[in-house]
C-alpha cells in the first residue's frame, strides 16, 4: 500500500526538480555503481538464548510450565505476539516455551507472570492434590537464571496457584540477580541464613548479614547481590495483594 505522498500528485515545483522516471544521475567514468544493502538476516536464536535457564535447572517443569502458558495465554486472548510486546520476552522464546521445549529462567517467568497478571505458581502449578505432601530434598524443582548463579526451590506443593509463596533461594559468591516488578501490592519477606546480601530496591539500598531479616514491596525493580565469599542461602515468602487463577 503506498503512502499519503505517494498517491499525491507532484506540486509544479517539484515536477521541475525531480528527475525524470526511469532515468537518474548519470555515473561518471570509472565511478562504481552504488551497492544495495544487505538483506536484514532473521533473528538468530542467539538472541534469545540469554533466556534460557541454566542446565542444572529442572528441565521437567518445562512441559508443565508450557502447558499452562499456552492455556492462559489462550483464555486471554492473546497472541504470542501480543504477550511478547507485553512481557520484553521474545516471541521465539514463547513459543519454545509453550511446546515445552526450553526451560526459561526465573526471570523469563516473573515477566511472563506479570504481563499475564498472576501469581508466579500459576505456571508452574499441576493438578490439585489433597491430604499431607512431604517434599524431599531430592526430588525438588530448581529454576536457575541463564548462568546458573541464582536458583529457586519452591518450598510448597505445585498444586495450584496460592496467594502465598515460600521460596528458598540460593545466590552464588559476588554474584547478582536483577528482578522486575512484580505486580502491585506483591510483598516479599526474605531472611538471610547465610553468607551476606545486598537488596536494591528502587533508590533504597539495604545490607543484610546472617539471621537479618527484610519485608519490602516488591512492586518496583529490585537486585539481589552477594557480597560475600560464600554462596548466600535466603528464604522468601511472596505474599500477593489477590489471588488471580
Amino acid at each position: 500500500m503506498k503512502s499519503v505522498r505517494e498517491n499525491t500528485p507532484p506540486t509544479g515545483e517539484e515536477a521541475e526538480t525531480a528527475p525524470a522516471k526511469g532515468k537518474g544521475k548519470k555515473r561518471e567514468p570509472g565511478e562504481k555503481k552504488a551497492e544495495a544493502p544487505p538483506p536484514e538476516a532473521p533473528p538468530s536464536e542467539e538472541e534469545w538464548a540469554y533466556e534460557v535457564a541454566h542446565a542444572d535447572a529442572s528441565t521437567d517443569l518445562a512441559p508443565i510450565v508450557g502447558r499452562n502458558l499456552r492455556r492462559l495465554r489462550t483464555q486471554r486472548g492473546l497472541s504470542l505476539e501480543r504477550l511478547a510486546k507485553a512481557s520484553g520476552v521474545s516471541r521465539a522464546m514463547l513459543g519454545q516455551i509453550e511446546l515445552g521445549q526450553s526451560a526459561p529462567t526465573i526471570n523469563v517467568i516473573w515477566k511472563i507472570a506479570r504481563a499475564l497478571g498472576i501469581p508466579f505458581s500459576a505456571l508452574i502449578s499441576t493438578t490439585a492434590q489433597s491430604g499431607t505432601r512431604v517434599m524431599r530434598s531430592n526430588q525438588s524443582k530448581r529454576l536457575a537464571s541463564h548462568d546458573g548463579s541464582f536458583s529457586s526451590r519452591a518450598l510448597f506443593p505445585f498444586d495450584e496457584p496460592r496467594r502465598v509463596e515460600f521460596y528458598e533461594l540460593r545466590l552464588a559468591a559476588h554474584a547478582e540477580e536483577r528482578a522486575d516488578a512484580h505486580p502491585p501490592g506483591t510483598l516479599e519477606n526474605l531472611v538471610v541464613t547465610s553468607g551476606a546480601v545486598e537488596i536494591d530496591r528502587g533508590e533504597e539500598h539495604h545490607v543484610l548479614s546472617a539471621g537479618d531479616a527484610i519485608l519490602f514491596e516488591a512492586d518496583v525493580a529490585h537486585v539481589y547481590r552477594n557480597t560475600s565469599n560464600v554462596e548466600a542461602v535466603m528464604y522468601l515468602v511472596m505474599t500477593y495483594a489477590e489471588t488471580v487463577g
